[in-house]
């Protein structure tokens, strides 16, 4: 048995066994570590290597080995934009039964809606659909105070944590959540329409895995691993690398990006000071809910430049927001290398919205699907603000046929609302003649700024090599005929017979800690 001699690795992490910790000497210069096995000469160089990087406290991506890995989510499709995916669907048939009030522009039935024209369309028969428990007050616990739970908020959570968890579980390439999205929601309080955000529990569920067990020669690698040996997640907010039997686990990094038209204050909020998820943000900015969002937004702390924000002015068109979204997200695909990507696709950019002032055809806001698609990272699709039914339906449905690959006619078939889509009965709804007031030197400028600003980062930010919690299990219930719609419920004020969505009715820092208090 000979030991490596490992110098200048001054943060190591305390595995827990039970309630007994073993911990190291944080401001040692020296650790001794023992192998069963010397290691080869490829992996002593590596180690070397990020040792002197680790001095610096700056990190760049490194390969313990050439072994090959196993576990991950990787895409099984190898072009780029392949068609062969994995979709899990996640739809809760009772999503009908509430709605928010006589008046309220928030409609829930819009969910139906559009599950009704993805059925139609036969889209159905290319993914693997799913209806998920409601989130429990333990998994809203991981963020949220203890009076943030409601049965509403738990119904939509548990989408989005169980399309992580199937993410996790390299059981899908893609998961949707339409019931999800809900971008607002702080620690301690609802906000815009927002009760419970499901996207950072969902983040927080992504955040728990990726194991990769690198085998060195050695003899029986996964053999003194036990699921006690858990880590303190808190430990994590500083950089440190950790051998144990050479099991390595790292701790994934995630893509946040937002194309509703609101800011996606909260989900930025609740990661401002970690590296490990980067948030970037498309929306509209000024004198306009909830005016934050400033391209001088950055992050602090260790999350400094891992916040971006691209504030737009009124009326923005395919050909603009094309023009920034695609260089802005190539740079941050090849600076930030996210192991996995959430993206909120709220659909109030869409030209004609009822809160909306944006001018996006329903084509131009499934680009952006089709842009990240063609990463093959994996890929979690939620929904968020959308306030006209018909055209929320045609738009998730568009986005539903780009993530499992198919072009579907733009004549709509028969189907349970199709009154609602008249005069036209189409699924293209394209952009109207709006002015747009974004110059082009002004979208210059903006993409300028944050192209700088992801200029300073490291090419990889730090990575913990870390044992995490146990994925979540996705829990699913009996199936059930979903074409069958159920009776209407309330959620608040009055039942109502008809949806009347057509009609004109004008009208920093969140502490995410308890999270890794509850250890699953």
């Amino acid at each position: 048995m000979r030991p490596l001699k490992l110098w200048g690795l001054r943060r190591l992490l305390s595995f827990q066994r039970g309630r007994a910790a073993t911990r190291f000497d944080y401001n040692k210069d020296l650790e001794l570590f023992s192998y069963k096995k010397r290691l080869p000469l490829f992996s002593l160089l590596y180690f070397e290597r990020f040792l002197k990087v680790n001095k610096l406290y700056q990190f760049t991506a490194i390969a313990i080995s050439s072994s090959v890995v196993k576990g991950g989510a990787s895409l099984r499709s190898p072009g780029t934009d392949a068609t062969n995916r994995r979709v899990s669907y996640f739809f809760d048939s009772s999503i009908g039964e509430y709605y928010y009030g006589q008046g309220h522009l928030m409609k829930p039935h819009r969910i139906r809606v559009a599950h009704n024209l993805i059925l139609n369309y036969n889209l159905h028969r290319k993914m693997e659909i799913i209806q998920p428990f409601s989130a429990t007050k333990e998994e809203i616990g991981w963020f949220h105070s203890g009076t943030m739970w409601s049965f509403s908020s738990a119904r939509d959570s548990g989408g989005s944590i169980g399309a992580a968890a199937k993410l996790n579980r390299n059981e899908a390439d893609i998961a949707i959540n339409w019931a999800g999205g809900l971008h607002h929601a702080k620690k301690s309080e609802a906000s815009g329409f927002c009760y419970v955000n499901d996207i950072v529990l969902g983040i927080l569920e992504l955040l728990k895995v990726h194991k990769q067990y690198v085998d060195n020669g050695l003899e029986d690698v996964e053999k003194d691993y036990r699921p006690e040996d858990i880590v303190d997640f808190r430990e994590l907010l500083v950089t440190n690398y950790c051998f144990f039997n050479m099991l390595i686990v790292v701790v994934q990094r995630v893509l946040y990006v937002d194309i509703d038209v609101h800011h996606g204050d909260g989900v930025e909020e609740a990661f401002y000071t970690t590296d490990w998820v980067m948030t970037v943000s498309f929306h509209k900015f000024g004198d306009f809910f909830p005016g934050t969002g400033h391209v001088k937004d950055i992050g602090a702390s260790t999350g400094k430049y891992y916040a971006l924000n691209a504030p737009l002015n009124n009326g923005i068109d395919d050909g603009s927001f094309r023009s920034l979204f695609r260089p802005v997200i190539q740079k941050v695909m090849g600076v930030y290398q996210p192991e996995a990507v959430v993206l909120q696709c709220g659909v109030d950019s869409l030209a004609g919205d009822r809160l909306g002032v944006f001018n996006l055809s329903v084509k131009g806001h499934a680009d952006c699907i089709r842009f990240l698609r063609s990463f093959n990272v994996p890929l979690m699709m939620l929904g968020g603000g959308g306030y006209t039914v018909k055209n929320v339906a045609r738009c998730w449905c568009y986005k539903t046929a780009v993530a499992v690959g198919v072009e579907p006619d733009n004549n709509l078939p028969y189907n349970e609302f199709y009154e609602y889509f008249a005069p036209d009965y189409i699924l293209y709804h394209e952009s109207l003649p709006m002015k747009n007031e974004n110059l082009p030197s002004e979208l210059e400028r903006i993409k300028n700024t944050l192209l700088e600003q992801l200029s300073r980062l490291p090419h990889v930010p730090s990575v913990s090599f870390q044992v995490t919690p146990s994925v979540t299990v996705v829990l699913e219930k009996e199936d059930e005929n979903m074409d069958q719609r159920p009776k209407p419920g309330i959620q608040m004020g009055q039942d109502y017979d008809t949806d009347d969505e057509e009609k004109s009715n004008n009208g920093k820092f969140s502490n995410y800690y308890n999270y890794f208090n509850n250890e699953k």
